[in-house]
């Protein structure tokens, strides 16, 4: 069965972890490439490569070598200019700088963490993230940059990317083609997950894929999303993307409470609404990938028999 997972940073980390314990899984990772903060922002701005954080922890958690995969994520300490580079960080910065076509180099970095599965970016050139943002007084002001719009404490009435137009990767749009899921979610909804709807053939594939799509809801809000409700989370989809159709959403009950506002937000995507307890046992607003495996795996493989090519 051919996965598609879309997203950055940690939420799309947690989905990986999840859909690697899911057996008979082809799984492709589609990483947003706009971060401009930390080790990553250092990188880009220095070298002019992809933003290599949020595809090294994309990597990292389909890793099927767990030694190289701690090495890729030890992150240097110090005040040295090697501090804060996490070390894959800076090996993904080499192997882009050794291949003109970073397709290549993450498929060479792939080899070397025995990752199961495939790591794409969204687009092969970087891009940045741009919002409007109302603060508390009413006034409307543009925020740019991908750190700077996760980290607002304003409203963010509307997200964009730049260029408006850049190139989708060929590789994450055929497999989109191919796909028999789509999944959308976790993660930073303004900054991790939306950004995919804004590249045009990406987004246009997307809508044209027939393969089912799952949103998994997060499970509490961060600072860019504080204002939203998780009704609001599933409404913003369709916005940047009105042809967008979804078969199941899933949440966490405990996340969601009142389930109603959220299953009939599910059902104007055309969804179903899955509860399962999804959230670590200690009760943090973190996925725990044995509870995200086991409902993943309910929802992938009801009806296996009627996905295309199997």
């Amino acid at each position: 069965m051919r996965v598609v997972a879309f997203g950055g940073g940690h939420g799309l980390s947690a989905s990986l972890r999840a859909l690697r314990r899911v057996p008979g899984l082809d799984l492709t990772a589609v990483v947003t490439v706009a971060d401009d903060g930390g080790s990553s922002g250092r990188l880009r701005a220095e070298r002019g490569v992809l933003p290599p954080g949020d595809l090294r922890q994309a990597l990292a958690a389909l890793a099927g070598d767990d030694g190289a995969a701690r090495l890729f994520q030890y992150r240097f300490g110090g005040t040295d200019p090697l501090a804060g580079h996490p070390v894959g960080n800076l090996v993904l910065c080499g192997l882009m700088e050794l291949h003109a076509d970073p397709v290549a180099a993450l498929d060479e970095a792939a080899v070397m963490l025995r990752v199961r599965g495939r790591v794409l970016p969204m687009s092969r050139v970087p891009l940045d993230i741009e919002a409007d943002v109302r603060d508390e007084d009413g006034k409307v002001e543009p925020v740019r940059g991908q750190h700077a719009v996760a980290i607002t404490r304003g409203h963010v009435e509307a997200v964009r990317i730049t260029p408006a137009t850049p190139p989708a990767c060929t590789e994450a749009v055929r497999a989109v083609h191919d796909a028999d899921w789509l999944i959308f979610g976790p993660g930073s909804w303004y900054t991790s997950v939306i950004p995919h709807l804004l590249v045009p053939r990406l987004a246009d594939a997307i809508e044209a894929s027939p393969a089912r799509r799952l949103v998994t809801l997060n499970l509490a809000a961060e600072k860019e999303t504080a204002s939203l409700s998780l009704p609001d989370h599933l409404a913003a989809l369709t916005r940047y993307l009105p042809g967008l159709r979804a078969d199941v959403v899933l949440a966490d009950g405990k996340a969601v409470g009142d389930p109603e506002p959220v299953d009939l937000a599910a059902e104007s995507l055309g969804a179903r609404l899955v509860l399962a307890p999804v959230a670590v046992p200690d009760g943090g607003p973190r996925h725990d990938p044995s509870a995200l495996a086991a409902a993943l795996s309910g929802i992938l493989t009801a009806g296996r028999g009627n996905d295309r090519g199997t």
